[in-house]
């Protein structure tokens, strides 16, 4: 197959959340052509997980034939959890429930043959904000994404560091307050049992007395001059320079690139944020903190992005 790159030339982009599918026509530009959304259907089990996502890009497929009389040239699908690029293979998702899923392959046959990547989706969306977002044109960025827990991405000259297995970038796992709780991964006092979306909302909760709040309504409420929502919200960020300050110090970033829910917060976060993080570095320089630029359209537009690259990569090695 000999992919095209005129004007009319686009990819299947796929961003599978844990309750949400996204999906778009990405073309050449690296531009949004076409998105569509719908449910993962996660309570049907793990195989209709699969069958959904199978289905969602036979859909995108068929807009874009009719769109512009042509077939896709790539397809690029990011999903959570444990990812092995190489081999194309979803290896776990607790929340998704699947285990060693051939999705590379899978979505290759329902797609009529093309070629296909797989990356996970906080990278994914990091490669994203990295090359076409806040981190444009930036060499080293580290970016991320404060949602139901905490992962990050560590961009590198345009391209994000995999690691030795799959696993860079997992700094909601640094522990930041020794003895502290227990995390899901088995460890205590993990970063994102402070400072992610989830967290923020569940110390609220506690703290305001309402069960239904959430990390958007703390922030409501800090704005708002509660004290009480200022102590949650003061141990969260404090939290969360912490952690960034152990990645300042390992990866040295020009810019920090904070994403996800907890940052829809805007300066109420990063302001005190970066106050945050410059009194706690001695020999560290700090990098420039700001906000993501892509919003929910990240994962999508980084999943374009790798099918695109996978492109480059057969016609340069024709």
């Amino acid at each position: 197959m000999t992919p095209r790159h005129d004007e009319t030339a686009y990819v299947v982009a796929l961003d599978v959340g844990g309750t949400g599918l996204k999906a778009a026509l990405v073309g050449a530009g690296r531009t949004l052509l076409h998105q569509a959304r719908r449910p993962t259907g996660r309570e049907g089990g793990p195989d209709a997980v699969v069958e959904n996502v199978l289905d969602f890009a036979a859909e995108l497929r068929e807009a874009g034939v009719v769109r512009y009389g042509a077939e896709p040239v790539a397809a690029g699908v990011a999903v959570p959890g444990i990812v092995d690029g190489a081999t194309g293979t979803a290896v776990y998702s607790a929340n998704l429930g699947w285990r060693d899923v051939p999705l590379r392959d899978l979505l290759a046959e329902r797609l009529g043959g093309v070629p296909v990547a797989l990356g996970h989706d906080v990278r994914t969306g990091g490669l994203a904000e990295g090359r076409i977002g806040a981190g444009a044109g930036v060499d080293r960025f580290l970016f991320t994404a404060l949602g139901t827990g905490i992962a990050g991405a560590v961009g590198i000259d345009g391209r994000v560091e995999p690691g030795a297995h799959g696993g860079a970038g997992e700094i909601g796992h640094i522990t930041v307050r020794p003895g502290g709780p227990e995390c899901g991964c088995g460890r205590r006092g993990c970063l994102e049992l402070f400072a992610s979306a989830a967290a923020v909302g569940r110390a609220w909760a506690e703290a305001c007395g309402d069960p239904e709040a959430t990390a958007a309504g703390a922030a409501r409420a800090v704005e708002a001059g509660d004290p009480r929502a200022a102590a949650v919200w003061h141990d969260a960020v404090d939290a969360l320079a912490e952690g960034l300050v152990t990645a300042i110090t390992l990866l040295d970033p020009r810019v920090l690139i904070v994403g996800g829910g907890l940052a829809e917060a805007g300066e109420t976060l990063l302001a005190p944020l970066r106050e945050a993080v410059r009194a706690k570095v001695t020999f560290q320089h700090v990098p420039t903190i700001v906000p993501a630029a892509l919003g929910d359209a990240a994962g999508c537009l980084g999943a374009g992005l790798l099918a695109w690259d996978l492109l480059s990569a057969e016609v340069a090695s024709l």
